[in-house]
């Protein structure tokens, strides 16, 4: 029988959504500290989620033991699945036994900018990766909740509209823009490659632009959030909200790394 037309099991080339882990360091003890200040009240904020351990910030002379790495992000509960490192990067870091995944993230530069909030730029959130041999099917992570129908491609400007409220453990994901129109509870979760408006209490995670969309913006007429994020920086309830922006409308926004949040005028 061809193996083509076996009906055990399919092998074929795709592409996953994964958290990008960029590191930035060598100093293991500064990253396992980091990583227990920001994740250590919130565990639950990427528990399960696999991960690329994202190399190519480093210096061309600089070095990290990868399975110590593996294990930091094993501690905050989440799965590195594989590697991403320059063509020079390769030799040494194959000594961890983990796949090289080719990254086809757009992120913009480093330089910071002026802002109203501080925001962070550690995992950035599902960007898409591609493995460099064939991969067996597997379901994003992102977009497990789909069905078969919602799951094929369909044209990034087309909008979902969400009319009821969202329980915890619910996620939903949009291809291009979202807009919910009921509560997004506390442990519920909105994604978007596009903007997300929320004409309701946002109190779970919102992840908008998660393909590096830095143009993509959140707009939100009760702000009370677990998380949110633009293009993988985020902000979560660890760093407290203002007091002009808590519980009030508002839109939020990337300038250059930095998340902004800025109250919106509806009247």
């Amino acid at each position: 029988m061809s193996l083509k037309k076996s009906p055990f099991f399919e092998l074929r080339s795709g592409s996953v959504d994964t958290l990008i882990f960029v590191v930035k360091t060598t100093d293991l003890d500064a990253l396992a500290n980091e990583l227990t200040r920001r994740f250590e009240a919130t565990p639950e904020f990427f528990a399960g989620d696999v991960v690329a351990i994202d190399l190519r910030r480093l210096a061309e002379n600089e070095r990290v033991p990868l399975a110590d790495i593996a294990k930091l992000l094993d501690s905050v509960r989440m799965r590195p699945v594989g590697i991403v490192a320059d063509a020079a990067q390769h030799a040494w870091a194959a000594d961890a036994g983990l796949p090289f995944l080719e990254a086809r993230d757009r992120r913009a530069g480093t330089s910071k900018g002026a802002g109203e909030d501080t925001a962070s730029a550690a995992p950035a959130a599902v960007p898409q990766v591609q493995q460099s041999e064939q991969p067996a099917e597997t379901i994003p992570p992102a977009a497990a909740p789909q069905s078969e129908s919602a799951a094929r491609p369909v044209a990034p400007s087309q909008t979902l509209v969400i009319d009821k409220p969202l329980r915890s453990g619910q996620q939903i994901y949009a291809k291009g823009d979202l807009v919910v129109l009921g509560l997004v509870s506390y442990g519920a979760e909105v994604i978007a490659e596009g903007n997300i408006h929320i004409y309701a209490p946002l109190r779970g995670r919102a992840l908008a632009g998660v393909h590096g969309n830095h143009d993509a913006r959140i707009f939100c007429t009760c702000l009370e959030p677990e998380l949110i994020s633009i293009a993988g920086i985020y902000r979560t309830t660890e760093n407290p909200l203002p007091a002009d922006v808590l519980g009030k409308a508002v839109q939020i926004r990337l300038e250059q790394e930095k998340l902004m949040i800025e109250p919106l005028r509806l009247t």
